[in-house]
């Protein structure tokens, strides 16, 4: 099993000093609410264009929308599988994959760092657009919406999760699964807000 953090064991209620400048230390670290509420405006304004200068139907629309939701899953399981659990076997790759999730596998409660800092998540949304854009053109404004969407609810997950005990319903099993990844296999339950793709790739973990 490949190492994931720098610590033997995970620090609850650690935080990692990343940077040696205060300035760079500072903007390494976010409130959850900032990329949520950054997502949720570019998506009000996407609609707001797809409704009003695209002829593309309502129906159609959601549709799309829908699916930027559902690809955003895979994206999230396949991103958090092979790019944030990469094997470090280069020192490069080992900074990177240590300074994009190892630290938070290292301090999973450290609040300030259960997502990307502001300047990042723009940029991500940003180059989602460009993208979006020019695979689908006019859809991209109903298909980024849905995309940002399922990041949003994987970041606010993401932050439940680890912030507060788990719900008596069917939504424990979100808890469980991650606090598996994290306490006792991270070669299982890729997906944070969501089991689908661990279910049909093979990565649930194991019942003992």
């Amino acid at each position: 099993m490949k190492k994931i953090g720098r610590l033997d064991k995970p620090d609850n209620f650690g935080s990692a000093h990343m940077f040696s400048n205060p300035i760079m230390e500072r903007l390494s670290r976010t409130h959850i609410m900032v990329p949520i509420t950054l997502f949720i405006s570019i998506s009000v304004v996407s609609l707001y264009y797809a409704l009003t200068a695209t002829e593309i139907g309502l129906g159609i629309g959601l549709l799309v929308l829908l699916l930027g939701i559902f690809v955003f899953t895979f994206v999230e399981y396949m991103m958090h599988k092979y790019f944030f659990h990469m094997e470090p076997d280069t020192p490069l790759k080992d900074k990177l994959q240590y300074s994009a999730h190892g630290v938070h596998h290292d301090y999973p409660r450290d609040k300030d760092r259960l997502a990307m800092p502001p300047f990042v998540s723009a940029a991500y949304a940003a180059i989602f657009y460009l993208v979006f854009n020019l695979i689908m053109g006019d859809y991209c404004l109903y298909f980024l919406p849905g995309f940002l969407i399922g990041y949003t609810t994987y970041l606010a997950v993401h932050f439940i999760v680890h912030a507060y005990n788990p719900p008596k319903n069917f939504l424990k099993i979100l808890w469980v699964n991650h606090a598996i990844h994290h306490y006792k296999d991270p070669e299982t339950s890729f997906g944070v807000s969501s089991p689908l793709w661990d279910y049909l790739l093979g990565t649930m973990p194991k019942k003992d």
